[in-house]
């Protein structure tokens, strides 16, 4: 029989899936086009990322995940229903957010100090990121099904949530924003987020077009796969294993196989970061995880702003990958963060 945790994680993985969703066929169908498309992208994705960070103070002090969950949910519907483009936009970031904090708390506040079920939890929105795109791109109706299935997503959460907590409260641990090995610690889980949002962002194969959903779906499993492998491995042999593979992987991008395999490695440790960070401040679970959501944030400012890449090859993306290992060792070594 399934457990009731195993269900709850399974309906946070299902509805992270459907607001993703929901989120890019509202920003392609509904705010794309128009002249304030580029602010529109902006502010989605500000209030989406950016705004984590204090939200997570208070959804750890509320101390009410699926209610915060729920919230987002309703918020996200709610923004169909937004005639003007700019707080339409605002609204389903916001509710992207709230989703994004109440589900990954929980989630963490479940995981009995395992990386697998975070894995589990955050992959799924790569997906739904792809297939909203498409179908917001595209010109298939059915437009009020996000909507619609966000609200029966959030009941359901609010629900289940009663059903495990045997209320809304959900057992936070009381806030405190000390770390035990200093806040040094959180810096380079920081940088490598920074550069693997940057990486997504920025990485072009000429072969990426006719790949598309073989990019995303390795991106999908390469997150789940990250947390059973940290669970398995340790953290810092599975992040050794997987950035330097990646970056060994990386030099022959060039061609599909090596660089959809690079893909898959190099996004294996999205999963380490998050458990680390929450490691590292055991007190404020929302506001690490909004910290690193933050840090996806400044990762998609150059693109924005329409910067030159500085990602010239696959040269260039083994490079970002090792790096990306030399900073994450630095709060897994031994006595940093406790695997």
């Amino acid at each position: 029989m399934i457990s009731m945790n195993k269900k709850l994680l399974a309906l946070y993985s299902l509805a992270h899936f459907w607001v993703d969703l929901s989120c890019a066929l509202l920003v392609f169908r509904t705010l794309s086009g128009g002249a304030d498309f580029a602010l529109c992208l902006l502010l989605y994705n500000f209030c989406a990322f950016a705004l984590q960070m204090p939200f997570g103070l208070l959804a750890d002090r509320w101390d009410r995940n699926g209610a915060a969950a729920a919230l987002g949910c309703a918020l996200t519907a709610a923004a169909y229903l937004v005639p003007a483009p700019l707080p339409a936009a605002v609204t389903a970031g916001v509710g992207n957010a709230l989703f994004h904090l109440g589900g990954g708390i929980d989630v963490l506040n479940r995981s009995q100090e395992r990386a697998w079920a975070l894995g589990v939890f955050v992959s799924p929105g790569a997906l739904g990121l792809y297939l909203g795109t498409l179908w917001g791109k595209g010109d298939s109706p059915g437009l009020w099904i996000g909507p619609v299935a966000l609200i029966l997503l959030g009941g359901a959460i609010v629900w289940l949530c009663r059903r495990v907590f045997g209320s809304l409260r959900s057992g936070n641990a009381a806030l405190d924003l000390a770390a035990p090995h200093g806040y040094g610690v959180l810096l380079p889980l920081f940088l490598v987020v920074v550069l693997r949002s940057y990486m997504g962002m920025n990485q072009a194969f000429a072969w990426k077009s006719r790949w598309a959903l073989v990019l995303t779906l390795a991106l999908v499993l390469g997150k789940t796969a990250g947390g059973f492998a940290m669970d398995r491995l340790g953290a810092q042999k599975a992040s050794a294993g997987s950035l330097g593979l990646a970056s060994a992987l990386y030099l022959a991008s060039a061609l599909p196989l090596p660089g959809t395999l690079a893909v898959f490695l190099f996004n294996m440790t999205m999963p380490v970061t998050l458990w680390a960070a929450a490691r590292a401040m055991p007190g404020a679970k929302g506001f690490t995880f909004g910290l690193l959501t933050f840090a996806l944030f400044l990762g998609f400012l150059p693109s924005w702003l329409g910067w030159p890449s500085l990602l010239t090859g696959p040269v260039s993306y083994a490079v970002m990958a090792a790096v990306s290992l030399v900073l994450l060792w630095f709060p897994l070594r031994k006595g940093a963060v406790r695997c």
